[in-house]
């Protein structure tokens, strides 16, 4: 068994960030910073503004470079690697951008063959059409919407389009940046559902950036707080708000917080 097999299946975290420190400048945006994702597990990610969280997220797929530190995933060092390299692991993980970032001038379908043809440029273009059209259906958009441009698509089904995107490679970890951020509140619990959904019958792995309190409490398993410039508490909401931290006290504490609780215990009833 390789050592990426060996990863999967050893019961290893597959994100582990050890000692993480990210400048810009002279601006440290993380300083010793480290944490692990459990295999199976939604990880929400928490922090004021200019904490670093979506910057966290790019250093972890590769896309931002740290100053110190290292980052596993799956078992496989991906700090200081070109990112055209060791695409063995980087195939194994999907990434929803804040917004969607699609391409404007590419259809939804052909949004979601990026990928594919990125990955396995063999695939023939039948088979690539067959497997984008599947991934939209699966992130929970009508089939037509497969030929439609992002400019002909509402804000939720964008997301949603970005979803599609994220799955194309059958990954098993998913990277989702505010996933339910300007939505309405009905189309908010949908898209939470809809990954729960996908985590449960897919085996994900998620680590999910957001500020909604109603997703954290729904369907994170576990919540990890970026706070003085490093992951200050990772846990469940009951445990992290025993932890005592001025921050975690007031997000959680606050009046939006005890509202998203009160709806959480009422869902539970």
């Amino acid at each position: 068994m390789d050592d990426e097999l060996h990863a999967r299946y050893s019961g290893k975290p597959p994100i582990v960030v050890d000692g993480l420190t990210n400048r810009f400048g002279d601006f440290a945006v993380h300083d010793d910073l480290s944490m692990e994702v459990r295999e199976g597990e939604i990880l929400g990610v928490v922090g004021g503004s200019g904490t670093g969280k979506s910057v966290l997220m790019r250093s972890i797929i590769g896309l931002q470079t740290p100053s110190d530190g290292h980052i596993s995933v799956f078992g496989r060092t991906i700090t200081g690697i070109d990112p055209d390299q060791d695409l063995g692991v980087r195939c194994r993980w999907g990434v929803m951008f804040q917004g969607g970032a699609l391409f404007s001038t590419l259809t939804v379908g052909e949004n979601v063959e990026v990928p594919l043809k990125q990955f396995y440029p063999d695939i023939a273009p039948e088979l690539r059409r067959e497997i984008a059209r599947y991934k939209v259906l699966l992130s929970g958009l009508p089939e037509d919407a497969i030929n439609k441009f992002p400019s002909e698509l509402s804000g939720g089904m964008k997301k949603r389009a970005g979803l599609a995107r994220a799955l194309a490679l059958d990954p098993e970890l998913l990277f989702l940046d505010e996933p339910t951020a300007g939505l309405d509140p009905i189309g908010a619990a949908a898209f939470d559902s809809l990954t729960k959904e996908l985590k449960e019958t897919l085996g994900l792995t998620v680590f999910l950036i957001t500020h909604d309190l109603d997703t954290l409490y729904e369907i994170c398993d576990r919540v990890a707080v970026i706070a003085d410039k490093q992951v200050v508490a990772v846990g469940t909401i009951p445990e992290l708000i025993e932890t005592g931290h001025p921050w975690i006290q007031e997000y959680f504490g606050g009046p939006r917080g005890r509202a998203a609780h009160a709806a959480h215990e009422r869902s539970n009833e």
